[in-house]
């Protein structure tokens, strides 16, 4: 059998193409319900942001955030707690990563956590496990915003990407709505 000059060439292309697409990575978030979250989350805490830090580790950039945690309404968590999330700003170099929150210093946030296997937590499907917690200045009501009420998530009964969240609504209503959910979610693990 001859082989052709072009094959060898065309072959090789193919072969690293083939190789390559199975290392590709996108993000896309599912839309998970309130239940999904609350029944995901080892740890849900209400928390104000302290600090943040990027550091590089196995040749990625990460961003270690640091919260006081103020109330547990699942799980353990108390006293400062660490977020570590992909993607992060240093002096020469930025990573974003698409539906990943960042917080700032003094925000208050309600948060869905899930532990890594480096004792700190991540949150649980990113943008959509992040709660921004808002005081009205006028009656001094707090309200939480999801931060999925601005991001495109993908839902799987339409097969479309819809932007939906919690907006606006006050903490008491929405600590209420965990507090189901996580009952709920015990009778479905019994």
């Amino acid at each position: 059998m001859k082989i052709r000059r072009w094959m060898v060439p065309l072959s090789t292309g193919i072969l690293l193409c083939a190789c390559a697409a199975g290392t590709l990575r996108a993000t896309t978030l599912m839309q998970m319900t309130l239940a999904q979250m609350a029944h995901a989350a080892q740890e849900i805490v209400r928390a104000r942001c302290v600090a943040n830090a990027a550091r590089w580790d196995s040749g990625e950039l990460w961003t270690l955030t640091t919260f006081d945690v103020e109330e547990t309404w699942r799980g353990v968590a108390n006293g400062q707690i660490t977020v570590r999330l992909l993607g992060g700003r240093t002096a020469q170099f930025t990573s974003t990563v698409s539906g990943v929150p960042r917080f700032r210093p003094g925000e208050e946030v309600v948060l869905f956590l899930q532990s890594t296997p480096r004792g700190d937590y991540s949150v649980v499907s990113w943008q959509q496990g992040t709660f921004r917690i808002l005081g009205d200045k006028g009656t001094g009501e707090e309200r939480v915003t999801q931060d999925t009420a601005s991001l495109g998530t993908y839902d799987p009964s339409t097969r479309r990407f819809v932007t939906a969240g919690i907006r606006g609504l006050p903490i008491g209503e929405f600590r209420s709505q965990v507090e189901t959910a996580l009952v709920n979610a015990r009778r479905r693990e019994q």
